[in-house]
């Protein structure tokens, strides 16, 4: 076994004319070589010591030839012979173990029973392999994608420090398989779709509008994938309760963040949609993925609300860590996460954007700078795809209603009592008052006659006195008769009493 440090991804030497001899291996033969490589490196590390990852650990590459027949460190396999380089192992290893998979567990799931092939909903041509468990999917990615997640690495290490809770694709393995005279470059990853769910909806979403129709060749598969013209077309959003849909949104814009900070663009939201409502799948048919779960914050579920601690896993779950969620009157079940962010805003991203710029509306195209397709991607997904359910208004109003009245009503019964007291004291009064000499005046309230003292000399302190029942009550009741106003009383008095009784002082604290 040789190992290099800095050794470009996947590049090797260039085969020979006696390897282009050889037949290209097929489909069954490189998914063995690719879980035989597999198998062999983990088992290989299990020998080395745990230790903290060091800078230069992300830029390591193992490389070893596994003959057939076998060798001293090989193991001999029924399959061509191939060569196996593995990708910055130790850190590799790390981020299995933030995820709590453990050793056995990950050589179980990869090498137990045969991958399972899926279809490509994307663009690319690139591969997907599903393990028997449903826990791992493996990509074939091409040689510019694998160099970039190397370099993505330390950056990668430092965020799933911070933040375990993620939708962004979990990695935990780079792998590269030469064998006769075929490159094949795979990364592992977590399974965003459970197969064991049934999707009744599929989507590849990336917030713009330019050519973002499935195709006819995608419309007619049994579990086609659409896009966002065909969402906007066919559901008018997904509501969540306020809580659910604040984690969730918090945790797309701190990945997108993340990834701008990257300079990735052109990534996708993965979303799959199962109708609770409709015929389940039964017990027999389903498969016994997620039963044992190996992997921390791998449903959608723990990715937007997971613990610092592992979950008990839940053996007869029928949610398969899907987000509860409705549209109209249906009860959703939501999968989902961000793929293809192995995209960079490289040189060939800003020409292929200048060109469809000068044919189309610029800001409507998929490729386009990090800044402006986070924020598009953020604004899509916020407004259109996902929404807050309301409380009703309706209900609340009507019971404040409700209690006001009855609140009104109780203290109308309360006061009534308090209203007849005092309609009989006025009346008490205003027959004690009919012989006094008053002046009478329609623009004047029935209960305030026209007033003044005695000429007694001790007019600042009536003033002062008249001032203080003023301030008890905005409403002037007079508890005692006064003294009616004798015709020698001066016009100017008069005044001076009305002046002072009309301009509200404040209140004497002395």
């Amino acid at each position: 076994m040789s190992t290099a440090t800095a050794d470009s991804v996947g590049r090797g030497t260039k085969p020979s004319k006696a390897s282009k001899d050889h037949k290209k291996p097929t489909a069954a033969a490189l998914k063995g070589a690719i879980q035989l490589g597999i198998g062999y490196a983990v088992g290989n590390l299990s020998s080395k010591p745990d230790r903290d990852v060091l800078m230069q650990d992300f830029s390591v590459v193992e490389s070893v030839f596994l003959p057939s027949e076998g060798s001293n460190l090989t193991p001999a396999h029924h399959y061509p012979d191939f060569r196996l380089k593995t990708y910055a192992p130790l850190a590799f290893r790390y981020f299995r173990e933030l995820f709590s998979i453990k050793p056995d567990d990950y050589l179980y799931s990869m090498c137990n029973e045969p991958l399972i092939e899926l279809s490509n909903p994307g663009a690319s041509s690139s591969w997907f392999y599903l393990t028997s468990d449903d826990e791992f999917i493996i990509k074939t990615v091409q040689h510019k994608e694998a160099e970039f997640l190397q370099k993505l690495l330390p950056g990668y290490y430092m965020n799933l420090n911070q933040n375990p809770r993620t939708l962004l694709p979990k990695f935990y393995g780079l792998y590269c398989i030469q064998c006769s005279g075929a490159t094949v470059r795979v990364v592992v990853m977590n399974n965003v779709l459970p197969r064991a769910m049934k999707m009744h909806y599929m989507y590849d979403l990336k917030g713009s509008s330019y050519k973002r129709r499935a195709s006819r060749k995608e419309r007619i598969k049994s579990s086609p994938t659409f896009k966002d013209l065909d969402f906007q077309e066919m559901h008018e959003g997904l509501h969540f309760d306020p809580d659910t849909y604040s984690a969730l949104m918090k945790t797309l814009q701190r990945d997108c963040r993340v990834l701008e900070s990257f300079k990735i663009m052109d990534y996708s939201l993965l979303l799959g949609i199962h109708v609770s409502d409709r015929k389940p799948l039964s017990r027999e048919s389903r498969c016994d993925s997620r039963k044992g779960q190996k992997v921390l914050y791998s449903t959608a579920l723990e990715s937007i609300q997971g613990n610092a601690k592992a979950p008990e896993p839940v053996a007869d779950d029928d949610t398969m860590g899907g987000i509860p969620a409705k549209n109209k009157d249906e009860n959703l079940l939501i999968f989902l996460g961000i793929i293809d962010i192995l995209q960079s805003y490289r040189f060939i991203k800003k020409v292929e954007h200048s060109w469809k710029a000068l044919v189309h509306d610029g800001d409507t195209v998929s490729v386009h700078r990090p800044s402006f397709y986070a924020d598009r991607f953020l604004n899509f997904m916020g407004s259109t795809v996902f929404k807050k359910i309301h409380p009703l208004r309706g209900a609340s109003s009507r019971r404040k209603k409700n209690s006001f009245y009855v609140a009104k009503s109780a203290s109308q019964e309360f006061l009534s009592p308090l209203k007849e007291e005092k309609k009989d004291e006025k009346k008490a009064q205003s027959l004690d008052n009919l012989d006094g000499n008053f002046y009478s005046s329609s623009k004047q309230p029935d209960l305030l006659p026209r007033v003044s003292f005695e000429s007694t000399g001790n007019d600042e302190e009536a003033i002062e006195n008249s001032e203080a029942r003023r301030a008890s009550s905005s409403t002037i009741a007079l508890d005692d008769p006064l003294p009616s106003l004798s015709e020698s009383q001066s016009d100017s008095e008069l005044d001076i009493y009305l002046r002072h009784t009309d301009s509200p002082r404040e209140p004497s604290w002395s």
